[in-house]
């Protein structure tokens, strides 16, 4: 069964309700989203037979009946935003104060050039629009030491806010705010990050992590 969509970040219950499957991560006693999509809860195997004996090395029954959450990972051919964000397509263009989510795809020195996909709730068509984060509306503060190299790489999926309608060809967007910036984003080595700091996402994989401009989780 598949539930709503998540961010990476986003809590998605306690261990002692849920066990943890491709997509999600643990930290302490609860689950957190590692990827960008809806999470899948697989049903709880039938419990086996209690063993005879119970030692404290054994595994716990408790825990191997409880539901396993996932979340998959898009496929090449799901690069589209209606794989990720549903199937639904308008024709919504962006205005000012607009929320927009886009995927980096291209960096200059004093920009990040984004594919918007989605405008509010609705998911673009194929193609969707261009957008364009300039270095001084990357963040709040400390705006001349900006390197956009460091706060988006190319494939990151970025949440911001429509600031100018710019002009014929491009939006210009803003993340400069707690909850905007960087809200999926892939590895050097090809695995799903999660965030771990307003600065860092973490590859559960290798364990390295690497600079972004990071999206507050909603």
């Amino acid at each position: 069964m598949q539930t709503a969509l998540v961010l990476p970040g986003d809590s998605l219950g306690p261990t002692s309700k849920f066990r943890p499957g491709t997509g999600t991560h643990q930290h302490a006693s609860h689950l957190y989203a590692s990827l960008l999509g809806p999470v899948s809860s697989s049903s709880a195997p039938a419990a086996p037979p209690p063993p005879p004996i119970s030692t404290p090395s054994a595994p716990s029954a408790k825990s191997a009946s409880l539901p396993r959450l996932s979340i998959a990972r898009p496929s090449p051919s799901d690069s589209d935003a209606g794989s990720v964000f549903g199937k639904s397509s308008t024709t919504t263009l962006p205005e000012v104060n607009s929320v927009v989510l886009g995927r980096v795809v291209r960096l200059r020195q004093r920009e990040a050039v984004l594919e918007i996909r989605v405008v509010g709730e609705e998911v673009l068509g194929v193609g969707g629009v261009q957008g364009v984060v300039r270095a001084q509306d990357v963040r709040a503060t400390e705006k001349d030491r900006v390197k956009v190299g460091e706060m988006f790489r190319v494939g990151d999926v970025v949440r911001g806010v429509v600031i100018s309608l710019g002009d014929q060809s491009s939006y210009y967007l803003s993340t400069a705010r707690n909850d905007l910036g960087v809200i999926m984003a892939t590895s050097e080595q090809g695995n799903g990050m999660y965030p771990i700091s307003w600065r860092e996402f973490k590859d559960p994989v290798t364990g390295s992590t690497e600079i972004r401009k990071v999206a507050k989780p909603v």
